[in-house]
């Protein structure tokens, strides 16, 4: 188990396990340690007999806004690699988790947060959310796999205008777009995941996780054959000025607010 300072929570009752998401005082902004213990819980989770649907939330207001940019002089050489790696690690696992992951969409999924969340298997949102990958704004390529789902589920014309622009979207225009299932008020958000998810709990367990392998065969393929090459210009452009000066930039900016 993950201990309470590592900023991950599992809660279980019955057959539901929910895992949150609980640095709300950073918007739950990843570490590299959190990214870690996310990873190994994913993989205990699909283990575990007793559990049949996964529930993925954030605490506080926003579900996860991505990597801690705070911590970017951690991430350099070969930990950069190492870390992008572990975000393809991720993906394959939620990927071939056979336990169905409903992400509680509770507020902002920004960058690596927006991936994990679109690489869940049902979507519902809170009608204040927002999702979005500006990677270009820092002057990074998407290289943890938004590139891979965001065109298969908003198409490729609308992901190049959000990737390439770094734009936010609402959380009724990813309705709209493919990219979530359903949008609610945020006080009928818990409600709503929780029925869906008592629905796939009573079906046969067996029965749902071959269903979503099912599904999930031409996703893990295209992450397998194209994560190499994703990574590899991610680190690139994380070794171009451009990439130091916009970091800089945004940190200036959020001291001054």
């Amino acid at each position: 188990m993950i201990p309470p300072d590592r900023h991950l929570r599992i809660d279980r009752n019955g057959t539901v396990a929910t895992l949150t998401f609980d640095r709300p005082d950073k918007l739950n902004a990843l570490t590299g340690e959190m990214s870690r213990d996310f990873l190994a819980l994913i993989r205990e989770i699909s283990d575990d007999d007793e559990v049949r649907v996964v529930i993925l939330t954030g605490a506080g207001r926003a579900f996860c806004v991505g990597g801690d940019l705070t911590l970017e002089d951690t991430f350099t050489g070969l930990g950069f690699q190492r870390e992008l790696e572990l975000y393809a690690e991720t993906v394959l696992a939620i990927l071939s988790c056979p336990k169905p992951i409903i992400c509680r969409l509770n507020g902002d999924a920004v960058g690596w947060g927006a991936t994990i969340a679109l690489f869940c298997d049902v979507i519902v949102a809170s009608s204040g959310a927002r999702l979005g990958d500006p990677h270009v704004k820092v002057g990074l390529s998407t290289g943890d796999g938004a590139s891979v789902i965001w065109p298969q589920l908003a198409g490729y014309a609308r992901a190049k205008q959000f990737l390439l622009t770094g734009e936010l979207m609402t959380a009724n225009a990813a309705e709209r777009f493919g990219l979530v299932n359903e949008v609610v008020d945020p006080d009928r958000l818990a409600e709503r995941v929780h029925e869906i998810a008592q629905k796939i709990a009573a079906q046969p367990p067996l029965a749902v996780a071959m269903t979503k392998a099912s599904v999930n065969i031409p996703l893990k393929d295209l992450v397998r054959n194209g994560m190499d090459t994703y990574i590899a210009y991610e680190i690139a452009t994380q070794r171009h000025p451009d990439h130091r000066a916009a970091v800089n930039a945004f940190l200036e900016s959020r001291k001054k607010r």
